[in-house]
């Protein structure tokens, strides 16, 4: 049992070094692409401006396809989108955009899980958004070819634009909130590097705003200033399954399993259900879920409408103080820069209660082992301060109840600013050691 259980950890580093990991030739396949889709009949290529015009032009709505060429997540579910016989005629009712930097995109209308390296956003010419849909299936399975919740999201959107602008105000709460800079370039943690245009002409991969770097440096901006990062911008996007709920991927919003003692068993959710609206946000994939927590208030009702065998049934979803904190976030890539500045590039783990067992450790309290650490910079200020791989975790800043990987972040980063140092204590075999760990 204990060979298993650290194959389990393995298998989680090695998952997450997957979602970092690129192509080879990371230039050879930006400029490949640009060759390839520049000139496609179907495809604007990198041009925003044109598409909005485009879609005002004809009066079809404008399909955005966000796509990080050097990234290996998603590509199965790109060149099934590029290339899918099947899904053509769907697409050939909408303008299609295919960006592949964030540069100089509107934050004001491009409000997506910037964790994703495929997303695509469903607008209106007006820029009135639609929808949004990204698929975390695909981005943790570079093979994954499944496009029937693509489909599904397409027809969803397809349906909006139908009944547009009579549900504009279904709308509302789909539309991107107020942000303190128009686009990423004007970050002042990205205006030190990149421009609003690419480098064709030069390094172009060296030239290109990934997605992931626009949550990234607005948390730093956040940290910069000696201002605690905002819980949305730790725990962005929640999953389903933060309220407790599994939605199928091959529908809009469609539940597989509701986790017993979760809000979601709270509300009376129900295996089969097709949830067509939470807060009150017509639902056309588990991104326009997700994007309904994210503007979910931090306490308090999220009220849903769900379809049950014929029958229209509402639902009230109870929101407890922290709810957020339950989002797992550690698959993220965002989240390696967030173990810079709160764990000095730690990468933990909650043991398990056998493991537990094992250490003679009991079940209620911190036991977070290390299971990576970084070598260099601020990914290694917890190496530098003497902290070990394999090390357990068992009080860190006055903590010493149980608690995830993500809760610590979230609580340091909003508790802690730069240049203090918080006291650590962990199990190192039979040993209790203690150390000093300066926040960043």
């Amino acid at each position: 049992m204990k060979t298993i259980r650290f194959l389990a950890v393995g298998a989680a580093v090695a998952l997450a070094s997957l979602e970092g990991a690129t192509v080879k030739d990371r230039e050879g396949a930006v400029r490949k692409d640009k060759a390839t889709m520049e000139n496609d009949a179907r495809w604007i290529y990198n041009d925003i401006d044109r598409g909005f015009a485009e879609a005002r032009r004809t009066g079809k709505p404008l399909l955005v396809v966000l796509r990080c060429v050097p990234c290996l997540s998603c590509v199965g579910l790109d060149a099934e989108v590029l290339n899918d016989r099947t899904l053509q005629p769907l697409l050939d009712l909408f303008v299609c955009v295919r960006l592949i930097n964030a540069n100089a995109i509107d934050l004001t209308r491009f409000q997506f899980d910037y964790d994703l390296s495929f997303t695509t956003m469903f607008f209106n010419g007006d820029g009135t958004v639609y929808g949004r849909y990204g698929s975390w299936v695909h981005q943790v399975d570079p093979e994954a070819r499944e496009t029937i919740g693509y489909r599904r999201a397409l027809e969803g959107a397809l349906a909006l634009h139908r009944g547009y602008p009579g549900n504009r105000e279904a709308l509302e709460g789909k539309q991107g909130s107020p942000t303190p800079f128009r686009t990423p370039v004007e970050i002042p943690e990205l205006a030190k590097k990149y421009g609003r245009e690419l480098n064709w002409g030069g390094q172009v991969v060296q030239s290109c705003v990934h997605c992931h770097q626009v949550g990234e440096a607005l948390r730093a901006h956040a940290r910069g200033r000696g201002e605690p990062v905002p819980e949305e911008r730790i725990y962005p996007m929640p999953a389903p399954e933060t309220i407790g709920l599994s939605l199928a991927p091959d529908h809009p919003a469609r539940v597989t399993r509701v986790a017993a003692g979760s809000a979601a068993a709270e509300a009376g959710f129900q295996p089969g259900d097709e949830i067509a609206f939470l807060g009150g946000q017509p639902l056309i994939s588990i991104a326009d879920f997700a994007w309904a927590l994210h503007r979910a208030p931090a306490e308090g009702l999220v009220r849903a409408v769900i379809q049950r065998s014929g029958l229209v049934v509402p639902a009230t979803i109870p929101l407890s103080p922290g709810w957020r904190t339950k989002s797992d976030i550690s698959r993220r890539v965002g989240t390696w820069s967030m173990r810079a500045m709160a764990l000095g590039g730690l990468v933990l783990a909650d043991l398990d209660d056998a493991a537990r067992a094992e250490r003679g450790l009991g079940r209620e309290g911190l036991a977070l082992f290390v299971k990576g650490l970084g070598n260099y910079g601020q990914h290694g200020a917890a190496k530098k301060a003497g902290l070990l791989k394999d090390d357990v975790i068992v009080a860190l800043d006055g903590m010493t109840a149980r608690l995830s990987e993500g809760d610590v972040i979230g609580r340091l980063l909003q508790k802690r600013k730069p240049g203090e140092v918080i006291d650590v204590t962990v199990r190192r075999g039979a040993e209790r050691v203690s150390f000093k760990l300066p926040m960043q």
